[in-house]
């Protein structure tokens, strides 16, 4: 019997539209795919709101379960500061945020597919 594992990665992304000066958090699976969803969905009662949502920042994380805590902890906070500190590019995570793996390549696939769309 052959036995496999499958390594899915989750990623937590933060978006921020300047027209209503609100941050976004949020999880994927695919963040390819959500951060068009986002853009193109108008009916989202808080993405909906703004078209002009720019990633920020992206960062991994090891599984569904993890990915969902720590999302949970970010907007727990009610942080404005928190999640512009994560957005720079010297933040390092501790505590419940330690485990997650910023992603810097994926952020110049968004700008890219932003400014070609």
């Amino acid at each position: 019997m052959l036995d496999f594992f499958v390594y899915m990665t989750y990623y937590i992304y933060i978006l921020y539209s300047k027209s209503i000066d609100r941050y976004y958090v949020g999880y994927s699976q695919n963040p390819w795919i959500r951060f068009e969803q986002h853009l193109s969905n108008t009916s989202d009662k808080y993405t909906g709101k703004a078209k002009d949502w720019d990633l920020k920042t992206i960062y991994s994380a090891e599984n569904k379960s993890e990915v969902i805590r720590i999302e949970r902890f970010i907007k727990k906070q009610k942080s404005r500061i928190l999640i512009e500190r994560m957005c720079q590019e010297d933040f390092i995570g501790t505590d419940n945020l330690a485990k997650l793996v910023r992603v810097p390549h994926m952020r110049g696939w968004f700008e890219s597919k932003r400014r070609s769309g």
